[in-house]
C-alpha cells in the first residue's frame, strides 16, 4: 500500500514539474519573440505615469550601462561681472547673492557680456 502511494505521488510530482517547465518555456519564448520583434508583448495593466517608449530597452537600462553616454548641459554662471556663482531659475537666472538686483541691471550685465563675447571673436 505504501509503495503504491509513493508511486502515485512520484507520478503526480513528475507531471507537475513537466507542466511548470512547459509553462516557463512558453513564457520565455513569448518574451524573446516580443523583445526581438517589438510586437506580441502581453498587455499588462499599468499604474499612473508615462510608459516607456520601448519596454524591453527600459528593462535593459537597469541591467547594463546605456550605449550612449548622457551629455549634461554646461552650468550657467551668474551674469554679474566677476561672479562665479551658479545661476538658478528660481532666482531669475542669477546666483543667490545677486537675486535682489534690479532686472534692468541684470539685463545690462547680460548685454555687456554678449558684447564682450562678440568682440573676442
Amino acid at each position: 500500500m505504501e509503495n503504491m502511494i509513493r508511486n502515485l505521488v512520484n507520478s503526480l510530482v513528475a507531471q507537475l514539474v513537466a507542466a511548470v517547465e512547459a509553462d516557463i518555456a512558453q513564457r520565455v519564448q513569448q518574451a524573446m519573440s516580443a523583445a526581438f520583434s517589438g510586437a506580441g508583448a502581453p498587455v499588462v495593466k499599468r499604474g499612473p505615469g508615462r510608459p516607456p517608449r520601448n519596454p524591453v530597452a527600459a528593462l535593459g537600462a537597469y541591467v547594463s550601462a546605456p550605449a550612449v553616454p548622457i551629455k549634461r548641459r554646461p552650468k550657467q554662471l551668474c551674469p554679474v561681472p566677476n561672479c562665479k556663482g551658479l545661476a538658478a531659475p528660481v532666482f531669475g537666472m542669477v546666483c543667490v547673492e545677486h537675486k535682489d538686483l534690479p532686472k534692468a541691471q541684470i539685463k545690462k550685465y547680460r548685454l555687456e557680456r554678449r558684447e564682450a563675447k562678440k568682440a573676442a571673436k
